[in-house]
């Protein structure tokens, strides 16, 4: 039978089952979020009078917790407004209430006759056909289910989302023997096409499969550490970024994950396997003293890292005293920074065996790598998913078997045996048929070893991965800023691939060059790439460096280009789709905001951010902010000017900054046109289905039009408040002179309110005040200050 999920409900609501109603909402499912009933009145309930027969009093933890989403940071919601998408109630009184949806997820205490109990009362009140699952990070699936009806157990899976789950990719679907194979098809789709997850099929094995190797690695390091004599600190100075993990490395990543979750997840693996495995997953003395002292990390003010007087300290596991972090640095350090690519560092400091640093990254990877290779046939199918879980879960960059064969996997299995680990039996015989790799590309494909032979690696239709796309011969043209890429069907892609993806004139040219081939040979173009941001502005560096050369005739052709640009991207006659994910700020913001229709990612975060380097935006992201405003209001409404031009003001001189695609929407930045994908991975491809729906449609490009303008009535309104905030002690004198700019070209200059104007009138009056504030020292002190520090200077 065919399933759809339009209604869900999550049954507990703590951190974890809010963050999954949050997701569910974030995707628009109407989500019913239920909890316990209280047992006991607070101090405020007697206050008031009630009794706990009262509504509010029973659906008090529920409730409780679904207003602590708006306080969780990172956020769970990608708009406030989601929290209208869940219901809440208690266990006691709206069980029965499941009965109206499509999908029960179970998020209880991790307790396997608790959650026995809790699935049997679903299986009485679900309807047939209802998918149920279990968010356990490790009690058995099948166990679970075992008493429950046949339809239920067919129905039944598990579905582990990792914490928290707007931001982590991970998703674990885990089938019993039972689970309908439709019913697990469905699910992975699902997950992976509308939650927007990287869905990994695990076995019904303690803690599946990221939570199984993550743990095992993390406690290797501890025991190294201990072993060894390294600090916290030096332990987390290299098996952070310097390997391709994340920058809160290992000691760090416990503190954020909270040791006594930790140690939970430890204890299901260490209660359910034997012999040298169940003294890996022992928890170390010094450890369990923390955890007896209340030293969990992040959640309690100290862990493994104390801040003391803006100073970070560290824990020493011996004295048990807290002292000044250190850091690793040693020629193997150095030598590795200063190699390209994790492969390559990775390869420089294992090599260094004679190292203090290439020792450490050595002895905690080997027993990971050889444990990857022990359970893969056992936790899951294959190697890839095991590497995707990985990647996805724990934020490594490689895999265990991709950093294998980044470090060579025969040269490193050589060393392995002579310093006397035995290595599982099938990587030995790969070596031995002559395999030289757990992967292998041949004509843009991937293939990885699998009992004995090398089997393709199939990859969803929606993941277009632009860099096998250039190994495949499908380059249009190059330049060191932008790649004009045949994304095939007709339509041609323009990947951004400067540092940080910032503008200069290469990508401008790249631009220009794009909209003159698809003009000629292509249905539409995608503006996208695949690096870590969209964009995160114009080369500030460039800027700053021929403004102190006062070469300012050189900065206004540059601008003057980019204006250009912009609006060749705005008038092309075929469609032009912008694809934005993470940070797509300043210039990138402007690159979007022009193209026919925007398809941007879920996680999106556009704003025009040039205020906070003393400049306004220089390449039409003023007027295209102001006139996409403007088009978004019904024909049949009228326009207040001022008002528009004031709301795109505050957004502009503010810098505000969307911390979601939906919030983006919200700020004015999408419109009707446009549209969000749930999954990053399939961007570009919506971006390209959205290309030929438009060319589809006989796309015509737009007709140029005059734009109304505030005039000085508006100029005067913004300038208002820009004044008041200096008043206040919000803004600084600078903060006002770079408002009086941004006020004069958003009102279009002292003109009659309603005045119509020439885009290029506005272009100009744009460009001249970018000029005028690249020249002022305090400008160009926050330009400084941010290369320098990374961050805004107010001055």
């Amino acid at each position: 039978m065919a399933h759809k999920i339009k209604r869900a409900a999550v049954l507990g609501s703590g951190v974890m089952g809010a963050g999954i109603a949050a997701h569910l909402a974030n995707i628009g499912i109407p989500t019913l979020m239920l909890d316990m009933a209280p047992k006991e009145l607070t101090e405020a309930e007697k206050n008031r009078g009630l009794t706990l027969e009262d509504r509010t009093v029973r659906n008090r933890i529920s409730s409780d917790n679904k207003q602590k989403l708006l306080k969780h940071k990172p956020a769970p919601l990608t708009s406030k407004r989601n929290m209208d998408l869940i219901e809440t109630g208690n266990f006691e009184d709206d069980l029965s209430r499941i009965a109206d949806v499509d999908w029960v997820v179970e998020v209880v205490v991790e307790n396997l006759d608790i959650k026995k109990k809790v699935l049997a009362d679903v299986d009485r009140f679900r309807k047939q056909g209802a998918i149920v699952s279990s968010n356990t990070s490790g009690i058995s699936i099948e166990a679970m289910a075992e008493d429950c009806s046949e339809d239920f157990r067919s129905h039944f899976l598990g579905t582990h989302f990792f914490n928290p789950p707007r931001y982590l990719k991970l998703l674990e679907v885990i089938p019993t023997k039972d689970t309908d194979p439709e019913v697990l098809q469905f699910m992975k789709t699902f997950g992976e096409d509308v939650l927007g997850k990287g869905v990994v099929e695990a076995k019904d094995t303690p803690n599946f499969i990221a939570n199984r190797i993550g743990t095992y690695g993390l406690l290797i390091t501890v025991q190294q550490m201990l072993e060894k004599g390294y600090s916290v600190g030096e332990v987390d100075s290299v098996t952070g970024p310097l390997i391709g993990r994340p920058i809160s490395a290992t000691f760090r990543t416990l503190d954020v994950v909270g040791l006594d979750t930790f140690a939970h997840v430890a204890k299901n693996v260490y209660d359910q396997v034997d012999g040298e495995e169940k003294q890996a997953f022992e928890i170390p003395a010094f450890m369990k003293q923390m955890l007896d002292k209340g030293w969990l990390g992040s959640k309690s003010g100290q862990g493994f890292f104390l801040k003391q007087k803006g100073e970070i300290l560290q824990l020493n596991p011996q004295t048990m005293d807290y002292e000044p972090r250190a850091k690793l640095k040693t020629r193997a350090t150095e030598a590795a920074k200063q190699e390209k690519g994790t492969s390559r560092k990775l390869k420089t400091l294992v090599a260094a065996n004679d190292d203090r640093a290439g020792d450490l990254v050595w002895s905690v990877l080997k027993p990971v790598l050889i444990y990857s290779a022990q359970l893969a046939g056992e936790i899951a199918d294959d190697i890839v998913a095991i590497d995707k879980a990985m990647k996805w879960g724990f934020g490594w960059e490689l895999g265990p078997f991709e950093l294998w064969d980044a470090i060579g996997l025969e040269a490193s299995v050589k060393r392995m045996k002579d310093e006397g680990d035995a290595v599982p039996g099938w990587v030995e015989a790969m070596i031995k048929e002559g395999k030289e790799s757990f992967y292998k590309q041949e004509n843009g494909n991937v293939y990885f070893y699998h009992e004995g032979n090398y089997i393709q690696q199939s990859f969803n239709k929606k993941n277009i991965h632009l860099k096998r796309l250039k190994e495949g011969k499908n380059v249009i043209k190059k330049n060191a800023g932008a790649s004009l890429i045949d994304l095939g069907d007709g339509v041609a892609g323009l990947e951004f691939h400067s540092q940080s993806n910032s503008i200069g004139p290469d990508i401008v040219q790249m631009i220009n060059y794009a909209v003159e081939e698809v003009d000629k040979n292509f249905e539409g173009l995608v503006l996208g790439n695949q690096g870590k941001n969209f964009c995160v502005g114009a080369n500030l560096g460039m800027i700053l460096m021929e403004a102190q050369d006062f070469n300012f005739f050189e900065i206004e052709m540059v601008v003057k280009n980019f204006q250009d640009s912009m609006m060749r991207l705005k008038y092309s006659d075929k469609p032009v789709v912008a694809a934005p994910f993470g940070m797509t700020l300043g210039g990138g913001a402007e690159v979007c905001l022009p193209a026919s229709a925007i398809q941007a990612s879920s996680e999106t975060y556009m704003g025009l951010v040039e205020t906070g380097v003393g400049l306004i935006p220089g390449g039409g992201g003023n007027k295209e902010l102001y006139m996409k405003q403007l088009r978004s209001i019904p024909k049949d409404v009228a326009v207040d000017l001022q008002k528009v031009a004031v709301s795109v003001f505050e957004k502009i001189a503010m810098a505000k900054v969307s911390t979601s695609g939906e919030e983006a929407k919200e700020n004015g930045f999408l419109d009707q046109m446009d549209a969000i994908s749930p999954n990053g991975d399939h961007l570009i491809h919506d971006a390209k289905e959205k290309v030929l729906g438009l060319a589809g449609a006989g796309y015509t490009a737009p007709k140029r039009t005059k734009v109304p303008v505030a005039g000085e009535q508006g100029y005067a309104t913004m300038l208002l408040g820009a004044k008041s905030l200096l008043l206040s002690g919000y803004a600084s004198e600078h903060d006002l002179k770079i408002a009086e700019k941004l006020a004069n070209v958003l009102a279009g200059g002292r003109l009659k309110e309603g005045t119509l104007v020439d885009e290029q009138y506005l272009l100009d009056l744009e460009r001249e005040a970018f000029l005028s504030l690249v020249g002022e020292p305090k400008s160009q002190a926050r330009m400084q200050h941010m290369l320098m520090k990374g961050k805004p200077l107010r001055n």
